[in-house]
C-alpha cells in the first residue's frame, strides 16, 4: 500500500495499524512484534494465523484496522454536557477501566443517541494495563502508556465523563446512583468498577506498593528512579502479576526476592514442568524465589524495610510490592441487594444480575462462584449487555477460559 511519493519519485510505504477488539492493543506494521517473532515491517496479512495478541492472547481475527481520528472534527460530537445531562436518564457506568470503556463503545455502536455517563474515581485515561508489568525492560516511560486521555475518549464517544468521583450507594427503587458529586438517575446501571488489591494485615498499604493502576505505577517508578543505585525489592506473591514484575525489575538490574506460599511460581496456572523451566530461566537474573513462605511482619527502618518471613528468614529491602491477588469491592453490590459470590453474580448466558436494570462485567463479576478476571471476555460481555440495553437481538455469552500469556520475557509461556 502506498499513499505518497518521495522527492525522488519513489513510492512511500504507508504502514497500517490494527487494534485488538478484546484489549485495545494496537499492532503497528512499522514496529512489528519482535517479542513474538514479527520483524518490523511485517504486514498484518503476513502474520501467521496462529499468532496471538501479546497482551490478551486472542488471535488476529479479533483485530481490525485502526484509524486515529482527528479530535478537531469531534468538537461538537457530544450532544449533552454535564449540566444538561445531570437529570437526564440513560446509561450510567461505574468504572473507566477496560470494562467501562468497552461497555460505552458497545452501546454507542448500537445507539448513537443514548445518554451515557461514566463515573470514575480516576482520570479515566485509556492505557494497556498488562503493560505495567513489562514497561521497564521495554524502556517505556510510564506516562507514554496513555493511549488516549479520558476527556478525548469521552468526546469521541459522545459520553459524559465524571472523573475523581466515587460511587457511594445505589437506590434501586428510585434508580439513583449516589456519588461524591451528587445523585444520578439511570435507566440502566452498569457496574464495571473492577477489583482492588487484596488487603493483608502483614502487608500494610502505607509501607507496601500495590500496583494495580497507572498512577500508582507512575509514582512507584518515580520513587524507584530517585535512588541512584539499584534497589533490593521484595515482591510478596508469585502469581501472574508478581512473577511478571519480578522478571521486569530484574532485567533492569534490581535484586528481587520473590515469595509465595506455593512451592513454585505461578502455581495456580503452571504445571510443575513449566514452573521448573521458568525457574531455570531465572537463574541468569537477580531473582531469588522463596517458595513456601509468606510475609510475617514488616518493620520500617529509615529508608529500608526489615521483612520477616514465615520460614524464619529476614531481609532488608528498599521496596516491598504486594502482589497477593485481587478482591472485588462489595459495598455498591450490597446497597443494591445484588447477589454475591466472590463477586457480583451474573447469569452465565445472559449476564443478568438479580436486578433487572443493573448489569455488571469485567473483574467485578463472578460466574458460578468463580471470579472472571481476564481481559479477553470483556469485549464479548460488553456486546451482550449493549444488545440488551439497545433492545437489539439478544446476544448470548459463552464463558471460557482464554489463552493466558505469561509475559516473563526470560521465558514466554502460554496456558
Amino acid at each position: 500500500m502506498t499513499s505518497a511519493v518521495s522527492k525522488q519519485g519513489e513510492p512511500v510505504v504507508e504502514w497500517r495499524k490494527y487494534i485488538c477488539l478484546a484489549c485495545g492493543l494496537i499492532y503497528d506494521e512499522a514496529l512489528g512484534d519482535p517479542d513474538s517473532g514479527l520483524a518490523p515491517g511485517t504486514r498484518f496479512e503476513d502474520i501467521p494465523d496462529d499468532w496471538s495478541c501479546p497482551l490478551c492472547g486472542v488471535t488476529k481475527t479479533d483485530f481490525e484496522l485502526y484509524v486515529a481520528q482527528d479530535m478537531s472534527t469531534l468538537a461538537c460530537s457530544t450532544s449533552f454536557g454535564f449540566a444538561a445531562g445531570r437529570h437526564q436518564t440513560g446509561v450510567v457506568i461505574v468504572g473507566a477501566g477496560s470494562a467501562g470503556w468497552q461497555a460505552a463503545r458497545a452501546i454507542r455502536a448500537l445507539d448513537q443517541d443514548m445518554p451515557i455517563t461514566i463515573v470514575t474515581a480516576c482520570s479515566g485515561d485509556i492505557y494497556d494495563k498488562p503493560m505495567l508489568s513489562v514497561a521497564i525492560s521495554k524502556g517505556i516511560d510510564p506516562r507514554s502508556l496513555i493511549k488516549e486521555s479520558g476527556q478525548e475518549a469521552a468526546l469521541k464517544l459522545g459520553v459524559r465523563l465524571m472523573t475523581l468521583t466515587d460511587a457511594i450507594s445505589i437506590d434501586t427503587a428510585a434508580s439513583i446512583l449516589r456519588t461524591t458529586r451528587g445523585s444520578l438517575k439511570y435507566t440502566h446501571l452498569i457496574l464495571a468498577h473492577g477489583a482492588t488489591p487484596r488487603k493483608m494485615d502483614a502487608l500494610p498499604a502505607n509501607i507496601c506498593w500495590q500496583i494495580n493502576n497507572l498512577q500508582t505505577y507512575i509514582d512507584f517508578r518515580s520513587r524507584l528512579d530517585a535512588i541512584p543505585a539499584k534497589s533490593n525489592i521484595l515482591i510478596a506473591g508469585a502469581g501472574l502479576v508478581g512473577s511478571e514484575l519480578a522478571n521486569d525489575l530484574a532485567l533492569a538490574g534490581h535484586s528481587i526476592f520473590l515469595t509465595d506460599p506455593n512451592p513454585t511460581p505461578v502455581g495456580n496456572l503452571l504445571n510443575s514442568e513449566d514452573a521448573r523451566r521458568l525457574l531455570d530461566a531465572w537463574k541468569y537474573l537477580p531473582i531469588a524465589f522463596i517458595g513456601g513462605a509468606t510475609v510475617k511482619q514488616i518493620i520500617k527502618q529509615g529508608d529500608l524495610k526489615h521483612v520477616e518471613l514465615s520460614n524464619g528468614h529476614a531481609l532488608d529491602v528498599n521496596f516491598v510490592i504486594a502482589a497477593t491477588g485481587l478482591q472485588t469491592p462489595g459495598r455498591l453490590a450490597r446497597t443494591a441487594g445484588l447477589q454475591w459470590n466472590e463477586g457480583i453474580c451474573v447469569d452465565p448466558v445472559t449476564l443478568d444480575t438479580n436486578v433487572a436494570n443493573i448489569h455488571a462485567l469485567g473483574d467485578c463479576v463472578s460466574i458460578s462462584g468463580q471470579a472472571v478476571r481476564f481481559i479477553e471476555p470483556i469485549h464479548r460481555q460488553a456486546k451482550v449487555i449493549a444488545a440488551k440495553i439497545a433492545c437489539c437481538e439478544p446476544v448470548h455469552y459463552t464463558h471460557s477460559i482464554p489463552v493466558i500469556r505469561i509475559k516473563t520475557s526470560s521465558l514466554y509461556l502460554s496456558v
